[in-house]
């Protein structure tokens, strides 16, 4: 979920506070901004923030990661340079807030086997239980607030580029989505188109265990009556749709193809789609979710 206080955010900010509960991405956020061109400062202690700002101005927008870990953290602190800051004309700024629920935080502490920096010596519960009650009034002040539960580094970095990409030659990009309705859809898809109407490889043996990427599956896929006609409306369809997101200012736009396994069909129209969008010179990605599963699966068994 990613919500946003109404009537607060600058469409132009030239500086960007980066703050939430260890683990929710904050690092994964900052990183993005750095990509999109902002000078990044993590860490800054509090102390020197009025000292950073009122020196010579910055030549690009600044993002400022703050959380616990800062030498001089304090709730009083921060929420004081919050409001200070919203009572100055000369510079446009937003509070990015990530979170995520307190198990989704607990299960990463788990995995990555670190220590909570504000239980050292306790389970992680302890310092995410006293770290979120400390940031309730700076979460109260959010501009932006991205709820990262379930979703991967990939797909924050999208959702972070939506809100902070630069309009001045802003270009749109693109994300093609393959997925398996057993699982879901993945989160921020804008348009989704179901697949499965298309005669499915999964039955065929010797196609079974490759995927949409494969020539011999793409030949079999593409070669079912539906589906020139059913990719030509989709082409069409974001022909038409894509100049006009941009003209209305849209940094990114996310498509979806679901089949039941997203192995195969659906693969093998995105992987269509990416290409004859990128010939025609739009910004490109691809996602793969459940091939990028099972490579992380088999990835683990291997270590």
């Amino acid at each position: 979920m990613t919500d946003t206080a109404p009537l607060t955010i600058s469409p132009h900010p030239n500086l960007v506070l980066v703050t939430g509960p260890s683990g929710a991405g904050r690092s994964t956020a900052i990183n993005a901004l750095e990509d999109l061109g902002y000078e990044v400062i993590d860490n800054l202690p509090l102390s020197l923030l009025s000292v950073l700002l009122d020196g010579p101005a910055p030549t690009r927008p600044l993002a400022l990661g703050l959380d616990v870990r800062n030498r001089d953290f304090s709730t009083n602190a921060l929420v004081a340079a919050i409001d200070a800051l919203n009572e100055r004309r000369d510079i446009a700024s937003q509070v990015l807030y990530l979170d995520a629920a307190e198990e989704e935080l607990v299960r990463r502490y788990s995995e990555t086997r670190r220590r909570h920096p504000l239980a050292s010596d306790a389970p992680p519960l302890a310092g995410i239980a006293r770290e979120r009650e400390l940031l309730v009034r700076i979460r109260a002040r959010a501009d932006v607030l991205i709820d990262s539960g379930g979703m991967s580094p990939h797909d924050l970095r999208a959702e972070v580029e939506k809100w902070f990409a630069p309009s001045a030659g802003r270009v749109l990009g693109v994300t093609i989505h393959s997925f398996s309705y057993k699982r879901g859809l993945p989160r921020g898809l804008d348009i989704v188109m179901d697949c499965r109407f298309l005669r499915n490889p999964h039955w065929e043996e010797a196609l079974r265990a490759l995927d949409g990427r494969d020539a011999a599956v793409d030949a079999y896929v593409a070669a079912d009556p539906r589906f020139d006609p059913f990719f030509e409306k989709i082409k069409g369809l974001a022909d038409l749709l894509l100049p006009a997101h941009k003209e209305e200012g849209k940094s990114h736009l996310s498509i979806g193809f679901g089949c039941t396994g997203g192995q195969h069909r659906s693969v093998t129209v995105a992987e269509r789609l990416a290409e004859a969008l990128a010939k025609d010179g739009w910004q490109v990605s691809k996602r793969h979710r459940e091939m990028e599963r099972r490579d992380a699966q088999a990835s683990g068994s291997r270590g």
